[in-house]
């Protein structure tokens, strides 16, 4: 393993998530190719491994040749299971008595929003209900599905908001195939809490990123760590202006975890950063600035549609984390921190 995410999982390993109650368990990670869902398996691999726990994993993935590029030896762990399924066509099934799901599965491309929107839709929204059947089917303790801070369009206003103040979505704008299919997952989940009892929690994930990414991850964040290692300027094809909310990976595993065991039934948390608060552009120039030091700057290509890039509207909303602080979750890594690790991780796996 890697020295950075073997610095992530120690942090996990050693924060305040009481790994007791998950001794002799069960967990189904779906989306488990995807950046949270593999960085999951790996976490609690890493922790089933430092605290005895005799833990079973179910990856649920849809392309085995990925899986093994992602996993490495990993793939090998005796406490590791795949299943391969794609939600949104077929029936989620297994052997094992599943104790634990985290539901990561879904499109996250911005590109795919646009050029697939139906898809992103299915995919979302058949494949929730695929995953809240069988954990009602097989009477899973908890879930969480991992919903995202685009559920809250343009909230119009600056100060921070909650989990019941969502904002303005246009829902005639292609691109809102995510975020209002998200918004729906997530009513599923409270019809499933309320009429079958099952114990579910969304968790809205402010943009998630940090070591582990995939070397095809084209996200901003990526773009901009892989700018730094290229010596190549920054460009934006926005003004940059959109107010971003961000997580480091293993500040949101924790956060997940802590859910798993002391989430509210059926009740949504922002997972969000406070202190990871900017615009774009703003975000791009402390990227050039303070990770590059000024070897490179910031500079525009706008297209004249956005939507070529698949790129969300502008939009002003500061999450709060109050509820999720409430639980314990302490995040512990800065925006300027999180590009130093993930710059230093790229630099060692994709340029070494």
């Amino acid at each position: 393993m890697d020295r950075i995410l073997q610095e992530d999982f120690e942090t996990i390993a050693n924060s305040n998530i009481e790994f007791e109650q998950f001794k002799n368990k069960t967990f189904m990670i779906t989306g488990a190719t995807g950046l949270v869902g593999s960085l999951l398996v790996r976490a609690l691999m890493y922790c089933d491994h430092k605290y005895s726990l005799n833990l079973q994993i179910i990856a649920v993935i849809r392309n085995q040749d990925k899986a093994n590029s992602i996993y490495g030896e990993d793939i090998n762990n005796p406490r590791l299971f795949f299943t391969k399924c794609d939600l949104s066509r077929e029936v989620l099934e297994t052997d094992f008595k599943v104790n634990y799901l985290v539901h990561t599965a879904g499109i996250t491309n911005s590109k795919m929003m646009v050029t697939n929107p139906v898809e992103t839709i299915t995919t979302a929204i058949i494949g929730t209900k695929t995953v809240l059947d069988f954990a009602v089917s097989n009477g899973v303790e908890s879930v969480v599905y991992l919903s995202s801070m685009e559920v809250y369009g343009d909230a119009g206003t600056t100060k921070r908001v909650t989990e019941n103040e969502l904002g303005y979505i246009d829902i005639n704008q292609v691109r809102s195939c995510y975020s209002e299919s998200k918004r729906m997952c997530e009513c599923m989940c409270t019809a499933y809490s309320a009429q079958y009892g099952l114990n579910v929690k969304c968790a809205r994930l402010a943009q998630t990123f940090g070591a582990g990414i995939s070397k095809y991850e084209n996200r901003v964040f990526a773009q901009f760590a892989r700018s730094v290692i290229k010596g190549e300027n920054i460009v934006l094809h926005t003004r940059g202006l959109s107010e971003g909310n961000y997580v480091y990976t293993s500040d949101a595993i924790k956060a997940i975890l802590l859910l798993l065991g002391k989430g509210a039934h059926g009740q949504t948390y922002n997972v969000s950063n406070e202190e990871n608060h900017t615009t774009i552009y703003e975000m791009a120039e402390m990227v050039a600035s303070e990770i590059a030091n000024s070897k490179i700057k910031v500079v525009y290509d706008i297209p004249e549609d956005r939507l070529l890039y698949g790129y969300a509207p502008d939009v002003k909303v500061f999450l709060s984390s109050e509820k999720m602080r409430e639980l314990g979750w302490k995040p512990e890594v800065g925006l300027l921190e999180s590009y130093k690790r993930l710059v230093a991780w790229i630099y060692e796996n994709e340029f070494d």
